[in-house]
């Protein structure tokens, strides 16, 4: 068996030095081959596609967070070769839904022995962008511009951009056409969920299944002081999940357009401002290597 680890060195400020050295001690104890690519700042998926099909390995391994399991997925779509995760980014959200094991090692070990492959759907905006986890315009993206314009890091710096940001909480009109139907209305948030929560382990769509070949749109329509109370105001959980706040639609295409432009983030990158979004799903787009354990199975 070869092997090829897609490797983020940078992604959530984890040294990626001490996995790698374990993991090159297992393939060379058990005669796997293995080859690695480092993602750089200009590398885009077409270089590493390239090196996919030069390499030609029995499996790819990608090695980090959220960013760089979407960016070694968008590189295997079309291919047959099967795609493991190991979490060593900042929150590993993604790696977290798909019950990958949280202990990188024994998260290696899984992507080596399991036969259990599943397709993993991914979601297309604007014929462009891509995402595989949950993306958003309105409040939850304007935290994450501030987030990443300030050089701290962390649950509390979320958490002050989070307060100043429901402080100035402004909602904006949205029309949303999906299954036949045309839905308007104001909200502070409406998101592209082909999962059930953040990175930061907040839900969103309880429904979700990032398998079954559809995406939802969520729109969060308020964040009332009945649901700040509820969550404790210390911890984040249920946050934005509230039945009485929300639109949940489930779908496979859907157009978005809204008031003016708002900043789009998807996986945690901010991709820029929009007024109107075509998204569409990619039923099975990449082949995860999972295990039984998994409940989306």
């Amino acid at each position: 068996m070869k092997l090829l680890f897609v490797v983020n060195p940078i992604s959530g400020d984890v040294d990626k030095k001490p996995f790698m050295d374990s993991a090159k001690e297992l393939c060379t104890k058990y005669g796997l081959e293995y080859e690695i690519f480092e993602t750089i700042k200009d590398d885009g998926s077409k270089v590493l596609k390239q090196a996919i099909i030069e390499i030609n390995p029995n499996r790819v391994i990608a090695v980090g967070g959220d960013g760089t399991v979407l960016f070694t997925s968008i590189a295997l779509m079309g291919s047959n070769i099967p795609m493991g995760i190991i979490p060593l980014g900042s929150a590993n959200g993604l790696a977290l839904e798909l019950y990958v094991n949280s202990n990188p090692i024994e998260a290696l070990k899984d992507a080596i022995v399991s036969d259990v492959i599943a397709g993993l759907d991914m979601v297309l905006v604007n014929d462009k962008h891509y995402s595989i986890h949950i993306g958003d315009v309105g409040l939850n993206a304007a935290i994450v511009e501030a987030y990443e314009n300030d050089e701290n890091r962390g649950m509390a710096v979320y958490a002050k951009y989070f307060w100043e940001e429901l402080k100035n909480q402004k909602k904006f009109k949205y029309s949303i056409k999906a299954n036949g139907k045309n839905i308007r209305g104001e909200g502070l948030m409406v998101a592209i969920c082909n999962s059930r929560k953040y990175g930061s382990g907040i839900p969103l769509n309880i429904t979700g299944n990032p398998m079954d070949g559809k995406f939802e749109i969520v729109v969060v329509e308020n964040i009332g002081a009945n649901t700040l109370l509820k969550t404790g105001l210390s911890k984040f959980s249920n946050l934005f999940y509230d039945d009485n706040n929300m639109k949940v639609i489930s779908c496979k295409e859907a157009d978005l357009t809204f008031d003016k432009p708002h900043m789009l983030q998807l996986d945690g990158e901010l991709i820029g401002k929009f007024d109107s979004l075509n998204v569409k799903i990619i039923p099975s787009a990449v082949r995860f290597i999972t295990h039984k354990d998994n409940e989306y199975l």
